[in-house]
């Protein structure tokens, strides 16, 4: 059981997942303001231009058109996509403070251990690669992490 919560907990921190999950929370939000253009503006004025059904509740002299609503949208929309770029933020400070684990050195010095980032995108690759895998440049040694004196409390 501990082993499998632990791959949870792993699948969990992967950065691809948050990219999921930010892309779901920001679709579902963006479906908002699509749906507003057409329900309050597009099909109004279609209905307006091309006539049809009773229209109730005019917001434009003559049409159905709801600027009100649509403006609504895109409102609740940046405010779903700060809210979610500050967690985002949040949760990659967390990551990255974690990051640099304390281990001891051959003389028993306590060092800040870094993984390797690519030097091109800035993205965390595996020790030992030699091509990054999120901007595929190729680097001119494997990549290593980096060592180095932990701060005195």
């Amino acid at each position: 059981m501990k082993n499998f919560l632990n791959e949870f907990k792993e699948f969990i921190n992967r950065g691809n997942v948050m990219d999921l999950a930010v892309a779901v929370i920001v679709g579902g939000a963006f479906t908002g303001i699509v749906t507003s253009l057409t329900d309050n503006i597009i099909n109004p004025l279609i209905t307006f231009i091309f006539g049809g059904g009773s229209i109730d509740g005019l917001v434009v002299p003559g049409t159905a058109i709801d600027f009100g609503a649509f403006i609504s949208a895109c409102i609740n929309f940046l405010i779903i996509a700060f809210v979610v770029f500050l967690l985002v933020k949040g949760i990659n400070k967390v990551q990255n403070a974690g990051s640099g684990l304390l281990k001891r050195n051959k003389a028993g010095e306590e060092v800040v251990e870094t993984p390797p980032t690519c030097p091109f995108c800035l993205e965390e690759v595996k020790d030992g690669a030699t091509r990054c895998p999120h901007c595929a440049a190729a680097f001119s040694e494997p990549a290593r992490k980096t060592t180095k004196p932990a701060p005195k409390a």
